[in-house]
């Protein structure tokens, strides 16, 4: 509750401010042209963050650049339907490429200092995803592996890597 009175209060001190500056008919000149370029400009965002997050999921690769962007422009998009100049400002900050990165990096980083396993897991998602079963029996050869010449030393793993693509759907 406090926070929606709080909205009303600065929407409402930036209206008569920028009214009393350019006048009420300019004022709504001014909100009726920024609700309409950015719905359009959340129209054409959300359908390029769309095929973006479609074209990563083809090529088999983790898309969180992609998602981040789609919720930012969802939520950009939200702040310019509701009535307002700070909300309109701020949804046309969301949507426009530029500011866009800007939000995603710092809601990334935000998110990795919450998370500390997270920043690692999003490194280590570029390689290739392997499909196994962890087995608690502990290597008892001795001595280091042998793989066709490089000697690997720890615990060998033995396994059957499964392409994706040879699998059939059941």
């Amino acid at each position: 509750m406090p926070f929606v009175l709080l909205y009303l209060v600065v929407e409402i001190v930036a209206l008569v401010a920028l009214g009393s500056v350019i006048g009420l008919g300019w004022t709504l000149v001014v909100l009726l042209a920024g609700s309409l370029l950015g719905l359009w400009l959340a129209r054409r965002e959300g359908v390029r963050a769309a095929q973006a997050l479609a074209e990563a999921v083809g090529n088999r690769r983790v898309a969180h650049a992609e998602i981040t962007d789609g919720l930012l422009v969802a939520v950009g998009g939200v702040l310019l339907f509701l009535p307002g100049l700070v909300t309109d400002l701020a949804g046309l900050l969301l949507v426009l490429p530029p500011t866009r990165a800007l939000a995603r990096r710092r809601l990334v980083r935000a998110a990795e200092e919450r998370s500390p396993g997270l920043r690692t897991a999003r490194i280590r998602s570029e390689g290739p995803i392997v499909d196994g079963t962890v087995v608690d029996e502990p290597d008892t050869r001795p001595g280091p592996s042998v793989i066709e010449g490089a000697v690997i030393e720890g615990t060998v793993v033995e396994g059957v890597v499964i392409d994706p693509q040879d699998r059939r759907a059941g």
